[in-house]
């Protein structure tokens, strides 16, 4: 039953991921307008995929992409760059229109640049476009570099655009305004409105918009390696305090987390001595349910702060808004292993140790009398309480003494005491 309701709801989220909105007369086929205010990464490539997806369906004439972004992972860049590609195959020709005071920047540029035209609005930016290996050696740089600016050259080139301007970009970190964008010969128009860019396309006015859904969404929150860190750290710690204390709810939300985590370091193909890192910290904490001194999960959360800090090292994107691993994240997951820590040491490890002490399994090991033949289940008296029991050692009498080995739910499992008869 729950798997069927996991199922449907995430059926839901791929349809309402779909809900594009139509403008103007629908008498013939409507251009398709993505939405495009989001940073590069797969929640904004699926919603390309999507689009052209739907644009066929349609018989759109075109697809605009009404852009501002700040750029993100060229992985995903140079899909959304191949489903432009796809879209051109098709007969669909694909635009680019940069809102007023909207920005095109790094990876946005270059797939501004893959579009068959460009239309900028007044305040609106194209670039910079270089490219970032986070923790990259310099050579690893130098090759990113390399491939980045021979991408943006083919596609100034392939377009008819100014490719020696194009080239600045990336090898000069330039951004160019709408202005200076249209007289280098980089855009193609100028318009405030996205109906004057249709005007300038020749597109005509009937438009249909689709923009990210929850899915889409939920891609672009698991694009974020230091977040897909910290759920797996915070997954593992609750998961890890719930076995000291059951309570349903922590145990689901824990491993939500955890799971969620391990699929956003897929998506985003984040490092793998990362992932080592920080499920050797997981692995630390979840040896604190032997330990009990609190001082493995202080441990495994110092771990697995290192962890998030190694998971973004190599990832290769281009923006004008870092991701940067902060100390205070760092400091943060560690305080919370901290507190963790002491709270399994000072409270929970005692509690646990209480209970052994006082509940049936503190009387294994105690002498007791039977009350009522065991043959072999009967009635013991142990320490003055009378406890329902099961005889090991064939049929015990009443009087006999005995001894207690085990408990089984709420009974005592004994044996007749060494020394009688």
């Amino acid at each position: 039953m729950f798997l069927s309701a996991l199922v449907f709801a995430f059926a839901c989220l791929l349809l309402a991921s779909v809900g594009p909105k139509a403008h103007g007369s629908p008498a013939q086929p409507a251009v398709l307008v993505v939405d495009f205010s989001v940073p590069v990464d797969p929640g904004s490539s699926s919603l390309m995929a999507g689009a052209l997806a739907f644009a066929k369906s349609s018989s759109a004439p075109a697809i605009v992409i009404q852009m501002n972004t700040p750029g993100g992972l060229l992985s995903d860049m140079t899909a959304i760059i191949s489903v432009m590609g796809q879209a051109n195959q098709s007969g669909i020709p694909t635009y680019t229109y940069v809102t007023p005071n909207a920005l095109a920047a790094s990876a946005g540029s270059y797939i501004a640049m893959a579009s068959n035209k460009i239309i900028m609005g007044p305040g609106s930016e194209i670039g910079p476009s270089t490219p970032i290996v986070v923790g990259g050696t310099p050579l690893e740089q130098n090759h990113t570099a390399g491939a980045m600016l021979s991408l943006m050259t083919s596609l100034a080139e392939k377009w008819g655009r100014n490719a020696t301007a194009a080239r600045a970009m990336v090898l000069s970190d330039i951004a160019y305004s709408a202005a200076d964008a249209y007289k280098l010969h980089l855009a193609q128009g100028n318009a405030t409105t996205l109906q004057g860019a249709l005007f300038e396309l020749g597109l005509g006015s009937s438009y249909t918009v689709t923009q990210e859904g929850p899915y889409d969404q939920f891609l672009s929150a698991l694009s974020n390696p230091n977040l897909n860190g910290i759920l797996i750290f915070l997954g593992a710690l609750a998961l890890v305090l719930d076995l000291y204390h059951p309570t349903f709810f922590l145990s689901i939300a824990g491993a939500i987390a955890l799971v969620a985590g391990l699929v956003g370091v897929e998506v985003v193909g984040a490092s793998v001595l990362g992932i080592v890192v920080i499920l050797t910290g997981v692995a630390l904490m979840f040896l604190e349910l032997k330990l009990g001194h609190g001082f493995a999960i202080i441990g495994g959360a110092v771990v697995s702060a290192a962890g998030v800090f190694f998971l973004f090292q190599g990832v290769q994107y281009s923006s004008s808004t870092l991701i940067d691993y902060t100390q205070v994240e760092a400091v943060g997951i560690g305080a919370i292993g901290v507190v963790g820590g002491l709270y399994v040491r000072w409270i929970l490890g005692p509690l646990r140790k209480k209970r052994r002490m006082t509940g049936p399994e503190s009387l294994v090991g105690k002498r007791g009398v039977v009350v009522s033949r065991l043959s072999p289940v009967g009635e013991v008296r142990v320490e003055g309480v009378i406890w329902r029991a099961r005889s090991a050692s064939g049929e015990l009498l009443e009087g006999e003494p005995v001894e207690v080995k085990a408990v089984e739910g709420i009974a005592l499992v004994v044996e007749r005491a060494n020394g009688a008869n």
